[in-house]
């Protein structure tokens, strides 16, 4: 019952919510709140509770609306406002994300994606800013960060220099995304040499989701490259966490996942970091 209590409670908070985000008199408000309506209309207060449970996580932020979901509202939204130019769904975007509400901004970067042909270098530094202002979990950052930032990274090599950059940021968000950022690009076979730049840079992070993050750019980058990331992991392997030693060596063959941690407890190895978290 307190349960209930507590999703019942939500539910008013987003409510309230709808009713003050939401700028009238704009075009971009009456579609900001045509979003923000779907999603009330397709609350889950179950499913917000399992994933508060679940992740151990404040859903202050979240709704309760299943990501299947809020990509098909997504979809619709796409849809209803594809004749506008690529200014124009940036603008809307940016309202989703100032609600700071967790599906709204699923949606803006879902949005930015399914338009990322009109993304141009210059857009970098939007995105960028939406990384360090509006993501604030590592599902939102890789949202963001595998898919239009990994987008516009891949299809300008020279900009993985400047998220290169974000490894000695103060924001953990931001550091994570310097390395999964490069995920979209070494799917696809390139942008090896910046990913290997960016575990040498955060080799020694703390932050366990930091680890992760970095860990599982090296797995993707070991599926194209497997020889150059086992050169790496065994050159680096007194100083890697093990958090992010195990992610890496995940895709590597069985006798290089044995060797690299065989190698590593024989020496004595950092203590992987706890956490239930991607």
């Amino acid at each position: 019952m307190e349960v209930d209590q507590d999703a019942q409670h939500a539910h008013t908070a987003r409510r309230g919510l709808m009713e003050c985000v939401v700028p009238q008199r704009t075009k971009d408000g009456v579609m900001l709140k045509v979003v923000l309506t779907e999603l009330e209309q397709n609350l889950d207060l179950a499913y917000r509770s399992r994933v508060q449970k679940h992740f151990n996580m404040d859903v202050q932020g979240f709704m309760g609306v299943p990501t299947p979901v809020v990509r098909k509202i997504a979809a619709s939204t796409l849809k209803d406002i594809k004749p506008a130019p690529f200014s124009d769904v940036l603008v809307l975007c940016e309202e989703l994300l100032k609600t700071g509400v967790y599906e709204c901004k699923i949606i803006a970067f879902d949005l930015v994606f399914r338009r990322r042909r009109s993304l141009e270098v210059h857009h970098f530094s939007v995105l960028e800013r939406w990384l360090y202002t509006y993501v604030n979990d590592w599902t939102d950052c890789d949202d963001l960060c595998t898919h239009a930032l990994g987008f516009l990274i891949a299809e300008n090599p020279s900009l993985a220099e400047s998220s290169l950059r974000w490894t000695r940021s103060g924001n953990r968000w931001v550091r994570r995304g310097s390395a999964v950022s490069l995920i979209y690009g070494l799917r696809r076979g390139f942008l090896l040499d910046a990913a290997l730049q960016s575990a040498e840079r955060l080799l020694k992070d703390s932050d366990p989701l930091v680890q992760k993050g970095y860990g599982w750019m090296l797995k993707e980058a070991s599926k194209c490259c497997p020889e150059r990331v086992f050169d790496f992991v065994m050159k680096s392997r007194w100083e890697m966490p093990r958090t992010s030693l195990r992610y890496a060596i995940e895709k590597l063959p069985e006798g290089q996942r044995q060797e690299a941690l065989a190698k590593s407890e024989q020496q004595g190895h950092p203590l992987e970091a706890s956490t239930s978290r991607n």
